[in-house]
């Protein structure tokens, strides 16, 4: 099932996420409606707080430029803990599901070292580098209450002032289901 979209403004965005345990109610169904939400929206990346869940739980599933290969990465990432980044910094065009329309240079560490549990609760301690580094980074942000937007120059984000009031009072159209704070509905 595809489900709405959380647009920026909304507090759940900022709140950082709780863990959870292989008990969590419905956890395989939950992880399956993200796949199809995140492919709705043309995504590579999904945090659960973007759908709504104060929960540490993140899908990615990065398309691979080669025809050939579908994916380079596909995972289920519970209760990740980035461990360390390191490495260059180095600027990427990130934008976001929950803030439709913008796009910033975001400079990032280039290595990320995590842990996890998969879908199946196994345990893993991985590094990863470039794009899947970067991705990782992105959506760990979520469950940590940030945004990629924190990541710009206070000049860069005055600049996109006007732009998050009106993803935040919802005078944005996508192609995608969101729920708008000053709307209180889905659209």
């Amino acid at each position: 099932m595809i489900l709405p979209v959380v647009a920026y403004g909304l507090p759940i965005l900022r709140k950082k996420a709780i863990e959870i345990d292989k008990n969590f109610p419905k956890l395989q169904e939950l992880i399956e409606n993200m796949y199809e939400t995140m492919y709705a929206a043309n995504g590579v990346g999904l945090a659960a707080p973007q759908i709504n869940q104060s929960i540490r739980l993140i899908v990615i599933d990065a398309p691979s430029a080669n025809k050939e290969e579908k994916t380079i990465f596909k995972k289920v990432l519970i209760n990740p803990l980035i461990l360390k980044t390191e490495g260059e910094e180095w600027a990427y065009n990130e934008g976001c599901l929950s803030i439709p329309d913008i796009h910033e240079d975001v400079f990032r560490e280039a290595v990320v070292h995590i842990q996890y549990y998969d879908e199946n609760f196994k345990f893993f301690q991985e590094t990863y580098s470039g794009i899947i580094a970067r991705i990782i980074q992105h959506e760990y942000d979520h469950i940590e209450g940030k945004l990629f937007v924190d990541h710009l120059t206070p000049l860069k984000k005055m600049l996109l002032k006007r732009k998050l009031q009106e993803i935040s009072s919802g005078e944005i159209e996508t192609k995608y289901k969101m729920i708008f704070p000053h709307l209180k509905k889905k659209r």
